[in-house]
């Protein structure tokens, strides 16, 4: 018997380390999504509605992670290495952070959100934050890996578009806006919407370890 397979008869029998996991990836889901509802909104006010949801669900993974921490210290026995539980733990609070920080820039600095860059950027983020979630909920057992690879290559794949994305939005950016205070402000929203995907693929290169490890 190989030492992956000893080690698995001896996992918690509540799986609370994958409960909370996948809670966690599940508001981030749904923040991706409530972020692009973010930048459809035109209407300062109404976006402060949707920038509210996306805060609450902010700090519910706040919760969240604290208690797998707790957990961690509590439990002896865990269903993988503890610094990658630590790990994971701590990449998908930076998503959530992030896009966050994402939102509320938008509406602080008062920018119109009506911007192609902005625009996709939501996009990709809702796509990552998606793919997120489908491959922590596969973690629990392991028993459709074609479905976590499939996620993480198309988390890596969208890390890259992000990558265009950004060169491209600061290239029009200079281009077209003569407002210098405007390009300061679309340019740090940018980096903050495009940190989103880089804390994605780094979710993403933890759950690989985790299933080179025990898979």
């Amino acid at each position: 018997m190989s030492l992956n397979s000893f080690l698995k008869i001896f996992m918690p029998k509540n799986r609370v380390f994958f409960e909370l996991f996948e809670q966690v990836a599940e508001n981030c889901a749904k923040m991706g999504t409530v972020l692009k509802d973010v930048v459809a909104e035109i209407d300062f006010d109404k976006r402060a509605y949707y920038i509210k949801q996306i805060e609450d669900l902010e700090h519910a993974n706040d919760e969240l992670t604290h208690s797998i921490f707790t957990e961690l210290g509590r439990n002896f026995i865990t269903p993988f290495d503890r610094e990658d539980i630590h790990y994971l733990a701590t990449s998908l609070d930076d998503i959530a952070d992030y896009i966050y920080a994402s939102a509320k820039k938008i509406n602080f600095y008062r920018v119109n959100p009506n911007d192609m860059g902005m625009q996709k950027f939501a996009e990709l983020i809702e796509q990552g934050a998606f793919h997120i979630r489908t491959a922590v909920k596969e973690l629990r057992d392991m028993k459709n890996m074609r479905n976590i690879t499939e996620a993480l290559v198309k988390i890596n794949s969208i890390e890259n578009q992000a990558d265009d994305v950004f060169d491209m939005s600061i290239e029009r950016l200079f281009a077209t806006e003569p407002d210098a205070k405007e390009v300061i402000k679309k340019r740090e929203i940018y980096q903050v919407m495009e940190m989103v995907t880089d804390k994605c693929e780094d979710a993403s290169n933890v759950i690989e370890s985790i299933i080179i490890k025990y898979a």
